[in-house]
């Protein structure tokens, strides 16, 4: 099975996660992932609707549909008539920003996060939607336009590799880098009504005030699902010890003896999380877990497949 590995990703293997992309269905919206989309209902409806006519009014037929103007001007009540449409657009969001340049176990959080969008661009087009995406990190975006192609898929899994491979860049810094709400303001200008949205990331900067009134206008009109990249590491410091670690320009000792600081660093990553998911929660998108201890498509099968699973969320 491939799976990613190390610190940078390989194009091909990228391109092999096709044979295991086929395992995915996204059409399937599985009790586990709407369960994780907390209280609020998704407008998002199915594969989206084209219209098609205007008929006169039948006995069954949703009083939702009537169009209130042709029956005023006819006389008689005549609703709308929708067909559901063959395909619909898929959008791929992926981080490749400094933050994501981080791993403990089998890989970075960015090569977790390239094979988890080239799993779901492969499931997206073998199920015969159209598929395109967007590539970002601290300086750019890169937008691959939706369709229907291998084409498509091929191109966006190159920009995704190029970007992964400019890793770290270390003359960017936190405040510098482009904000999360830039890439989701980008997100909006070419996702069209009925998309669906994956978005891969590990949402530094998605809970600010413009990151999240832009998430809200997309998830009107879309259905967003976030997946979220992790570390072991993140969440629990490593054995007592001392450590030296480095962010790739300053290079510091750290001291993991003291149980409070072991405490408050779990307990920091655990309120952090919470915060996501009820905000996310909030706007009706599913926060699925990701992490660098597992294959990309262990976390995904549960909930983008038909077979029964055991599923936890963490």
């Amino acid at each position: 099975m491939t799976s990613g590995s190390g610190p940078y990703t390989e194009l091909e293997a990228l391109i092999q996660e096709r044979h295991n992309g086929k395992q995915l269905k996204l059409a399937l919206r599985t009790r586990a992932l709407s369960a994780l989309s907390g209280g609020n209902r998704s407008n998002f409806r199915g594969r989206g609707i084209d219209f098609e006519e205007v008929r006169e009014y039948q006995p069954g037929d949703d009083i939702r549909t009537i169009d209130w103007r042709v029956t005023a001007r006819t006389g008689a009540a005549h609703t709308k008539i929708f067909r559901e449409e063959r395909e619909r657009p898929v959008l791929v969001v992926t981080d490749q920003r400094n933050s994501m340049f981080f791993g403990s176990r089998n890989c970075c959080k960015s090569v977790l996060a390239a094979h988890t969008a080239a799993l779901l661009a492969w499931a997206a087009l073998e199920q015969g939607d159209r598929v395109g995406g967007l590539v970002f990190n601290d300086r750019e975006h890169r937008e691959v336009r939706p369709r229907r192609s291998r084409g498509a898929v091929l191109n966006y899994l190159h920009q995704l590799n190029e970007l992964n491979r400019q890793l770290p860049d270390l003359e960017r810094t936190e405040t510098a880098a482009q904000p999360f709400a830039d890439t989701a303001a980008e997100v909006r200008r070419i996702a069209r009504p009925g998309s669906a949205v994956l978005i891969i990331s590990d949402f530094r900067g998605a809970l600010g005030a413009r990151a999240m009134e832009h998430l809200h206008q997309l998830s009107r009109h879309t259905e967003i699902t976030a997946l979220h990249c992790s570390d072991p590491l993140e969440q629990n410091l490593p054995e007592q010890g001392r450590y030296r670690v480095t962010d790739g320009k300053l290079k510091i000792d750290l001291n993991t003896g003291d149980g409070a600081v072991r405490t408050a660093f779990s307990q920091r990553y655990r309120d952090s999380l919470d915060e996501l998911q009820d905000n996310f929660g909030k706007l009706g998108i599913p926060l699925l877990q990701l992490s660098t201890a597992e294959p990309a498509l262990d976390s995904l099968l549960p909930y983008f497949s038909s077979m029964r699973r055991g599923v936890t969320t963490a």
